[in-house]
């Protein structure tokens, strides 16, 4: 199944992002992501949260992987919202 995740960061926690962003990366590469990166601020510049879609058996799969990610153990984010997901585009 897909889900679709919405991290946003704590503000002031641009510090936070970077000190934990390699391993963060390192991370993410193992995962079955169907797309992932950064959100940015209005200048399309600063990184104000992650966006993911990712596969997993199930929520409860997902939020494990999830509490596993440097950036979650760092504390970084404000709010992370999960929410099933269907790819229509592209096929």
């Amino acid at each position: 199944m897909l889900f679709a995740v919405t991290c946003l960061d704590k503000p002031g926690a641009l510090e936070t992002r970077l000190a934990n962003r390699a391993a963060h990366l390192e991370y993410a590469a193992k995962l079955p992501l169907v797309v992932g990166g950064p959100m940015l601020a209005d200048d399309g510049e600063g990184m104000v949260g992650s966006l993911l879609v990712i596969e997993a058996p199930d929520r409860e799969s997902l939020e494990k992987t999830l509490a596993e990610d440097p950036y979650a153990k760092a504390g970084l984010f404000q709010s992370v919202t999960i929410r099933p997901f269907k790819k229509v585009f592209p096929k």
